[in-house]
């Protein structure tokens, strides 16, 4: 899962760590992206950690920056 080596890479608390995964899965099942090998993956992946050291720390509200900062449109 790209955010796991992501993460690896960055000092994060558990706590950090449980919201950034729950933002990140949130944010793969709105996009409806199922293989995780997809490079969008990483790229939603590093999306998520860079909202959450602008300082948002609730989830679904990173989820939402992340994928409207990216551009991605929402499958219908």
């Amino acid at each position: 899962m790209p955010i796991q080596r992501l993460l690896q890479e960055a000092s994060f608390d558990p706590e950090d760590v449980r919201r950034l995964i729950s933002a990140y899965e949130a944010a793969l099942e709105l996009l409806q992206l199922r293989d995780r090998a997809d490079p969008v993956c990483e790229l939603v992946a590093a999306k998520i950690i860079q909202v959450y050291r602008k300082g948002e720390r609730d989830p679904p509200h990173i989820c939402a920056t992340a994928i409207e900062e990216l551009g991605i449109p929402m499958p219908e």
